[in-house]
């Protein structure tokens, strides 16, 4: 096929009606609130796990490794599906149907704790390339172990944590389409909906991946934003900020949609 032929196979007309329609749009917000939700629940759990990774005690280094292990080598989707399928089984207290643990709440559930585990190995190569003796430091100084790692290593770690984690959002926004197996109304979903019903399959992937495109080129340019801002100082010629969003916006990607 042609572009010249898919240009003229496509009702355009489909496309500019509901480009900007509120139910793409409420799809759009879906997509949004559950990225940035999962993201930031994920970001807190790879911390927590990252820590445990480089404890001294084995037990919680072994707890750690196994959560890597586990949610890095089962595909997103089974993930997915257990939490809002599978878990009424071993907890029937906490079945959907009853209330108590909906669509939205597996969704983000799922999304969250794999995003974890991927998040500890970020987190856990951004501490370690601090400097040891940074840590010493600190303690000499009087602070504690939590004290110091929030106000010395931490900020440190952020050089080498922020590409990745940029990363990763931007694969989140697009892993949050598996979703819609569970029938969260993001924008996937929306897009199926109407494509099932009224057979414009080219017209609505074309909606739903422009929208794809302006939601990973903002995460691209605001990860360039905050790699730019910490690599002051860093070592060899700085990267330009256009230079940075190109890079996001061709290998934004931190894995496939299938992981």
């Amino acid at each position: 096929m042609t572009g010249a032929h898919f240009l003229t196979v496509i009702e355009w007309g489909v496309v500019r009606d509901n480009l900007f329609s509120g139910l793409v749009l409420e799809g759009v917000w879906m997509t949004v609130r559950l990225s940035v939700t999962a993201m930031l629940v994920g970001i807190a759990l790879g911390t927590v796990f990252a820590l445990m990774r480089l404890s001294k005690l084995a037990p919680v280094r072994w707890l750690s490794l196994f959560y890597i292990w586990f949610f890095r080598g089962t595909p997103l989707l089974v993930q997915i599906v257990f939490w809002y399928f599978a878990l009424p089984q071993l907890w029937p207290s906490w079945a959907p149907w009853d209330g108590q643990f909906g669509r939205l709440e597996a969704a983000i559930f799922a999304l969250a704790i794999n995003e974890g585990a991927y998040m500890t190995e970020i987190m856990r190569a951004g501490i370690q390339s601090v400097d040891p003796g940074q840590m010493e430091a600190s303690k000499s100084l009087g602070m504690t172990y939590p004290v110091a790692m929030r106000r010395i290593i931490l900020p440190q770690a952020m050089r080498v944590v922020i590409p990745p984690t940029g990363n990763e959002f931007i694969a989140m926004l697009k892993n949050s389409s598996l979703v819609n197996f569970i029938s969260v109304s993001e924008l996937f979903l929306t897009a199926k909906l109407q494509y099932s019903s009224s057979l414009k399959y080219l017209e609505w992937l074309v909606i739903i991946s422009f929208w794809y495109l302006v939601l990973t080129t903002v995460a691209s340019i605001g990860q360039a934003w905050l790699e730019t801002r910490y690599s002051t100082g860093g070592y060899g010629p700085s990267e330009s900020v256009f230079s940075r969003i190109r890079r996001g916006v061709s290998f934004g990607s931190g894995r496939n949609l299938a992981h």
